[in-house]
């Protein structure tokens, strides 16, 4: 509810629960908010009624702000009850975090008054011994106020819910779906419900066909369906089978409200992820070795009309790599072009080694423009290069493609790096908008690290170094900018050496150079 810094108080956890005669060993713990080693990102209160021990956990209003619990449980899967009240009107939507691992959003939805405490309950995946519970909130709402946490430990193949199912490489279609007796993806898919999570066991899952995600197939705001990878394993779906063919895809998203988090698409006969819904969520997944664009958004189907086309969708600490088509020249790792909505975010993104461009944001007179990209604190490296040292002609090459066909849309790239790709670093590909290009670094590529001839783009804060040729920009630039025009400025000594990338525990990226 307020302002704050995170607070840990010192308290002891105490168990309640009675095991019935003949039961499965389960126990149930509560614990306290306020209760160390909890953690609080706000403060202590005890100014609203009805809260357990000796307060609740108020926290800050603010993304990032955050409630953790560490919990003491057995492997397998523990059923987990949070006590909280929200008295606001809207739903305060949080990212449950295990061990880590983002599993599920859990929607805390309105209780009516501060003072009614109500319990969202769910199920988690856990370890022997002490596990974290993390609950992130995904709106500057913050969190509601939190009193508890119950952590029921004891029996490790709970009955399945349209809450949980678990999916594995050699699950069968008629499987209950526990974590003993798993499912498989397609099945999965039909049977849960808004607010559930489908765990993907860690294996090489192989595949034939297309597996899609109907367009009625969707969560809503407060309550998100989630595909995620169980605990630390790399689930891997693979579609060599497949040929080469528009039609072959991978992963079809067609619903909305999704978090798909974790996992590997490769090898499809065409795109590795096609993202054709809105307010979707992929985050830490990868496509590779696929023969188109590994994750592309665009229309689910040549009638569907404007008003849907995919927005809203954020894609985050992702990678695409390795992408190539026999022709050699569509294949990019990703692509929001041709029928894309608006409020479409990159974050944290990684585009390297993909035979076309590294992110392809093309329009053309057919279809007309589409919805401003954001593309932010990523990285297009190596671009029209495999990891092989193999390359195909036909190729555009580009690390970031921003246009197509005179069109103008007002995009934003910000933040970001474009090194060694085979042509230009970011160019804006005859797209004669106004868009926003700050804050970006272009090292090492072959032809312009910054080319845009037309346009009324403002360029704030860029850096260009060692560029294959001069920069052209023409739009709304100031000296912020340090372009290059045949020798390296004085910021060039900051990006010399061996590129290095990696992702933090938190999911930022990370690029350093020497």
């Amino acid at each position: 509810m307020r302002l704050g810094v995170p607070v840990a108080v010192l308290a002891v956890a105490g168990t309640v629960g009675v095991l019935a005669p003949g039961a499965a060993a389960a126990a149930t713990t509560r614990y306290e908010a306020e209760t160390s080693p909890a953690v609080c990102t706000g403060t202590i209160d005890s100014d609203w009624p009805g809260y357990t021990g000796t307060g609740f956990c108020n926290s800050t209003n603010a993304i990032g702000a955050h409630a953790q619990f560490t919990v003491t449980a057995t492997a397998g899967t523990s059923t987990v009850q949070v006590r909280f009240a929200n008295g606001t009107t809207s739903t305060r939507p949080a990212d449950l975090v295990v061990n880590g691992t983002t599993v599920a959003s859990v929607p805390f939805e309105s209780t009516g008054t501060w003072d009614t405490w109500a319990t969202r309950t769910f199920t988690v995946a856990t370890t022997a011994g002490t596990n974290t519970i993390r609950l992130n909130p995904t709106t500057s709402a913050g969190l509601p106020n939190l009193d508890a946490l119950d952590l029921t430990t004891g029996d490790d193949t709970p009955p399945p819910t349209a809450d949980t199912l678990y999916v594995a490489p050699g699950g069968t279609d008629g499987a209950t779906g526990t974590i003993s007796d798993p499912t498989t993806l397609t099945s999965a898919l039909t049977r849960v419900d808004a607010g559930g999570t489908i765990y993907l066991r860690g294996g090489t899952y192989r595949h034939t066909q297309t597996i899609t995600i109907a367009q009625n197939n969707s969560g809503t705001s407060s309550a998100r369906k989630t595909i995620t990878a169980y605990q630390n394993e790399t689930p891997v779906l693979n579609f060599s089978a497949q040929s080469e063919d528009t039609a072959n895809r991978g992963l079809v998203i067609g619903g909305s409200y999704w978090t798909i988090h974790g996992i590997v698409v490769e090898r499809a006969g065409d795109n590795g992820i096609l993202l054709a819904g809105s307010n979707n969520i992929i985050r830490r997944t990868v496509t590779r070795f696929n023969r188109d664009t590994g994750l592309q958004l665009s229309r689910l189907a040549s009638n569907t009309p404007q008003s849907q086309w995919p927005a809203n969708n954020l894609i985050e600490s992702s990678v695409s790599h390795d992408n190539a088509d026999s022709d050699g020249e569509d294949a990019d790792g990703f692509a929001p072009k041709l029928t894309v909505g608006g409020g479409n975010v990159f974050r944290y993104t990684v585009s390297h080694n993909n035979i076309d461009d590294g992110y392809d944001l093309y329009t053309k007179s057919d279809t007309g423009p589409i919805g401003a990209v954001t593309i932010e604190d990523s990285l297009a490296l190596d671009n029209g290069t495999l990891s092989d040292g193999s390359q195909a002609g036909n190729g555009d090459r580009n690390g970031y493609k921003l246009g197509g066909e005179d069109i103008g849309v007002n995009h934003v790239i910000r933040r970001s790096i474009a090194h060694g790709n085979g042509k230009h670093g970011f160019t804006y590909n005859r797209n004669l908008g106004t868009m926003t290009v700050s804050d970006n670094v272009s090292v090492g590529n072959e032809e312009r690290n910054f080319n845009f001839d037309g346009g009324s783009s403002v360029f704030r804060g860029n850096t260009s170094c060692d560029s294959g040729s001069n920069d052209r920009i023409i739009g709304n630039s100031d000296s912020s900018n340090q372009f290059w025009s045949g020798s390296n400025g004085s910021r060039c000594s900051a990006y010399t050496g061996s590129l290095r990338w990696s992702f933090a525990s938190d999911g930022r990226l990370v690029v350093t150079f020497g």
